[in-house]
């Protein structure tokens, strides 16, 4: 079957002119067709648009996800990411759905002069959740972790939410894609029974607060974002939480900026986000003492690392539903280590 040509419906989608638009195929995706469109406004500036076109209902879900995490990011931090604008069908009926947002250069070199990302990250990690969802744990839509659909329906508290809505909702996932694995799901439910109300049930004033869902290096650089195009304002920035822009954008000039943080953002513990940056590493002593000093690691102090190790169990179960591979080991591993430490020695 022939592929449509998506640039009309494109630029009819976002009111944009033909005669004086250009859209061409910009980088790659393993989720999704990805494109650069540069026009003229109105009062003739010159405007870049990102843009990721997918089919069927999991583009739809994803984009959506990604669309509304985005921008509650950059609502709490507005140098942080890019502002997602629209989103949705490729024309009324169509299969084919579409999300816009700022066009965010890249720079593999330079250093940011503005506020690190350390310090941003607090900044977004002081972030409630809206008054009609207060001391609710979860987010208002679906997000997509890669292309693992993440259930962030509101619990009333932080282990019930961890324990449903990620490990247990992962577990099922896993064995959706993998077929069922009684040893991996013995173990996973018997960490959520015991382990995830023993570390996380007791936390002291823990009060949700939005992360990025997704946080590893490959979704952290230094670039410049849309709006700051003209003045080569280099930040510290963050992308797609799960559906990472890091390999798509042009470098030009480096400031530091969040780039995959997109789209699996929720209202959580603050160290959740944590567990995906220790397991697979590229953030320093450096950026983890400043943080700290800004936002202090929760009590029992001497629990944080175990509880970052539960909060990386989710990243390794979505890694083997995912791919399969070697992290089903490194998953077991995890659990029999917090197992035993936590239920079977006491």
């Amino acid at each position: 079957m022939p592929r449509t040509n998506p640039v009309p419906a494109l630029l009819s989608a976002l009111s944009l002119n033909p005669s004086n638009s250009t859209v061409k195929a910009h980088g790659g995706s393993g989720f999704a067709s990805t494109f650069k469109i540069e026009t003229e406004t109105e009062d003739g500036r010159k405007e870049r648009i990102f843009v990721k076109t997918g089919a069927g209902k999991d583009a739809e879900i994803m984009f959506r996800g990604e669309h509304e995490s985005l921008n509650a990011i950059q609502q709490a931090v507005p140098t942080l990411c890019p502002r997602a604008f629209s989103h949705g069908p490729l024309g009324e009926g169509s299969e084919q759905f579409y999300m816009a947002t700022d066009f965010l250069d890249l720079s593999p070199s330079g250093s940011s002069k503005g506020e690190s990302l350390a310090s941003k990250i607090a900044r977004l990690h002081s972030t409630p959740a809206p008054e009609k969802y207060a001391g609710k744990f979860g987010f208002p839509v679906p997000t997509c972790c890669g292309s693992t659909v993440q259930d962030n329906t509101w619990e009333d508290t932080w282990a019930d939410f961890f324990g449903k809505r990620r490990l247990m909702m992962i577990m099922k996932e896993s064995e959706r894609k993998n077929g069922p694995d009684s040893e991996l799901r013995h173990y996973v439910e018997k960490t959520v029974e015991t382990v995830v109300p023993r570390l996380l049930g007791n936390l002291k004033d823990l009060k949700p607060v939005l992360v990025h869902g997704d946080l590893w290096s490959g979704n952290a650089s230094r670039g410049i974002l849309g709006e700051k195009q003209d003045d080569g304002m280099i930040e510290e920035v963050i992308y797609d939480p799960s559906v990472s822009y890091s390999h798509i954008f042009r470098a030009q000039l480096p400031k530091m900026i969040l780039i995959d943080g997109a789209g699996k953002a929720c209202y959580a513990h603050n160290e959740y986000e944590m567990g995906i940056m220790k397991l697979f590493g590229g953030f320093g002593t450096a950026f983890f003492n400043e943080y700290h000093k800004l936002i202090p690691k929760s009590e029992p102090l001497e629990e944080y690392e175990d509880r970052l190790k539960l909060y990386g169990l989710y990243h390794q179960l979505n890694h083997h539903a995912l791919f399969a591979g070697g992290y089903r080991g490194g998953a077991v591993s995890t659990m029999r280590s917090l197992l035993l430490k936590y239920v079977e020695n006491k």
